[in-house]
């Protein structure tokens, strides 16, 4: 899953950015509103760390600017201010969270992959499709009950079509909600990926389908009789 860090302490920043990143989230970061306006539009993210006393504005502009224009990308604030009217002020702007410095990463993981979860449509950290098996936290699959040996890579590719189960997926989204910028990964890499978990997930009563010019679809395979 990929996130947006808007935080212009670049020591807090870059120290957020390596635990997400090591947790598993791919990330980048914008230190003030008008470079992570830009970046949100031109980049698919799956949630926002927000701070609100930022250079150029207030980060409560880019709460401002998503609902308005009616995206449901979840919204974190991470911030000193703790008055409640600032709290208020936030989530009824639609913040979907707000949260007071400091916080131990680990919480703020929690926070996250939680907001991710429910924009997904789904509050548990545990899910399946046909007998597959996912645990979200532990970052860990299963067939029938038997984990599967997946790479990091091979995880994030299958958690995030898992999570858009019977939508399709575009290369370009697995790329983008995989790596961050400045990371390279070709299509021909996801097609690898791809072509593995079709067979790491074999007998699970699932299959990745390939929507041809589109991109790939993992959906649960259809047992009713012709």
């Amino acid at each position: 899953m990929r996130i947006l860090i808007v935080e212009d302490d670049r020591t807090l920043g870059k120290a957020m950015s390596a635990s997400m990143t090591h947790a598993g989230f791919a990330v980048d970061i914008a230190v003030t509103v008008t470079e992570a306006l830009h970046l949100l539009a031109g980049e698919n993210f799956d949630a926002i760390v927000l701070d609100l006393g930022l250079p150029d504005r207030d980060g409560y502009d880019i709460v401002r600017h998503l609902r308005q224009r009616n995206l449901s990308l979840p919204v974190l604030i991470l911030t000193a201010r703790d008055a409640v009217e600032d709290r208020v002020q936030g989530l009824d702007l639609g913040a979907d969270d707000y949260v007071v410095k400091p916080i131990a990463m680990a919480e703020l993981q929690a926070r996250l992959r939680a907001l991710i979860r429910r924009s997904f449509g789904t509050g548990s950290s545990l899910f399946s499709i046909g007998n597959l098996e996912l645990d979200t936290v532990g970052k860990r699959a299963f067939v029938m009950g038997q984990a599967l040996e997946l790479s990091g890579r091979e995880w994030a590719v299958l958690e995030y079509l898992a999570s858009h189960t019977r939508r399709i997926v575009s290369k370009e989204q697995l790329i983008q909600a995989i790596t961050g910028l400045g990371q390279e990964l070709s299509e021909n890499a996801i097609e690898a990926y791809v072509h593995r978990l079709r067979s790491k997930i074999e007998g699970s009563g699932t299959i990745i389908r390939t929507v041809r010019g589109l991109g790939y679809m993992l959906e649960k395979i259809d047992e009713s009789p012709l």
